[in-house]
């Protein structure tokens, strides 16, 4: 008996450092006579979203290594471990007639001459394993 499991992959978190302030636990006398608590500045990193482009994988290890554990629990021998990749683009093109003052073109009307430009890029990725095991017979 054969089985197919799938272990997906996910994109790394994407943040930036932020300046939180800290209570102490400590306060302090005001000008008035008055207490107020004292704070510190501390740096932390706070998410924002998730990549578009890079795989977390470290967390992919660990689906993985957690899939073959289970498998082999289960009686199973992995036979194969196959990437599935995906992919991603984007591009940008812009056209813009040449001429010594602006003015608005119809659709009827043609540009002669001009000037575009544009540019593109494309990337993949490992968006998930495909892990192929056997179930192991006693003999």
């Amino acid at each position: 008996m054969q089985k197919v499991v799938l272990v997906k992959s996910y994109f790394i978190p994407t943040g930036k450092e932020v300046t939180k302030k800290i209570p102490t636990g400590e306060t302090k006398k005001g000008l008035l006579g008055g207490t107020k608590d004292v704070y510190r500045k501390e740096a932390q990193w706070e998410q924002t979203g998730y990549s578009d482009c890079i795989i977390d994988s470290e967390r992919l290890a660990i689906d993985l290594q957690q899939t073959i554990e289970s498998l082999s629990r289960d009686g199973f021998l992995v036979k194969s471990i196959t990437p599935v990749t995906s992919g991603d683009y984007s591009y940008k093109f812009q056209s813009q007639g040449v001429s010594s003052s602006k003015r608005i073109l119809s659709e009827t009307e043609k540009v002669s001459g001009g000037a575009s430009f544009g540019y593109g890029y494309g990337y993949s990725y490992t968006d998930s394993l495909i892990v192929l095991a056997e179930k192991k017979f006693n003999k």
